[in-house]
């Protein structure tokens, strides 16, 4: 009689089966990706979304808003470009939050995959959805008369801004992806707090017609710093500072450099903890 026998199969490392982080980042970014396409819906938030706040203040409050000397039509477009970057962390937030209470990352726990990599897909792809946002964007707002006024470097300059600003952003939606339990409570708690972040700043008005106190925590918001780099990059100021501007507008490119990498400092490793310890037994 003759018998067979069943190969034995031995749990590899993952480099030794040649699946290396960038293979596995690369596969979970498609995975994310591959959710979108099978539910377009996904992309309302960076497409419809925005376009409707471009085209509210723009035409509906934007006659209702006087900056003398100014198209308010380009003076608003940063704004909303840098309020869709601060956006992205509700995008990784609530992913993030769905893979842990599904089981989904329980389930790459078994596999030989990097938690790391998981946190590194997640941002990439949130990065990437977001970027689908400025495209939009932009095109809607070149039909309504916005423009880059000061050549392809320094239009440039700003998208890459916009991204740097988005990778910092990512690390606050990690974290609140990994401390809060549940996606209703990552939505309740990422509204309340980076929704009116974004409005106290000078991304839909000036900070000169505030009170006091609020001008000085709209002067200090690193979305205002974004916000006034880019529009002197891409030529859509229309007019000088007042001379007793906070230091951050006086020098917002180097601004929004030090304030991204700076909170992605010291965000990053608080992340990665919270994540760590959220998905360990």
């Amino acid at each position: 009689m003759t018998t067979t026998t069943t190969p034995h199969f031995r749990a590899t490392h993952p480099d030794e089966r040649g699946a290396t982080a960038s293979r596995q980042v690369r596969a979970l970014v498609r995975r994310n990706l591959t959710h979108i396409k099978r539910q377009p819906e996904m992309l309302t938030d960076v497409t419809i979304q925005p376009v409707m706040f471009v085209l509210l203040f723009a035409f509906v409050f934007g006659g209702s808003i006087d900056i003398p000397g100014v198209d308010y039509k380009e003076w608003l477009l940063p704004g909303i470009m840098a309020q869709t970057m601060a956006f992205s962390s509700f995008i990784v937030a609530i992913g993030l939050a769905s893979d842990i209470g599904k089981g989904i990352i329980d389930r790459f726990r078994s596999l030989p995959i990097g938690r790391g990599s998981v946190v590194i897909a997640r941002s990439v792809s949130s990065l990437i959805h977001s970027m689908i946002g400025i495209v939009v964007m932009s095109v809607t707002g070149l039909f309504i008369g916005w423009g880059i006024h000061n050549g392809v470097a320094k239009g440039l300059l700003g998208y890459a801004l916009l991204i740097l600003f988005g990778f910092m952003m990512i690390w606050v939606g990690i974290l609140a992806g990994s401390s809060l339990k549940s996606v209703e409570a990552v939505q309740g708690v990422m509204f309340t707090t980076i929704f009116p972040i974004t409005f106290l700043s000078n991304a839909f008005a000036r900070p000169e017609g505030m009170p006091d106190w609020l001008r000085f925590l709209a002067e200090w918001n690193p979305i205002s710093a974004l916000c006034q780099a880019l529009r002197e990059l891409w030529g859509n100021e229309g007019f000088p500072l007042p001379p007793d501007a906070a230091l951050p507008l006086q020098y917002p490119i180097i601004a929004t450099i030090l304030w991204s990498v700076g909170l992605s400092a010291i965000l990053a490793p608080v992340a990665i903890r919270a994540f760590v310890r959220r998905t360990t037994d």
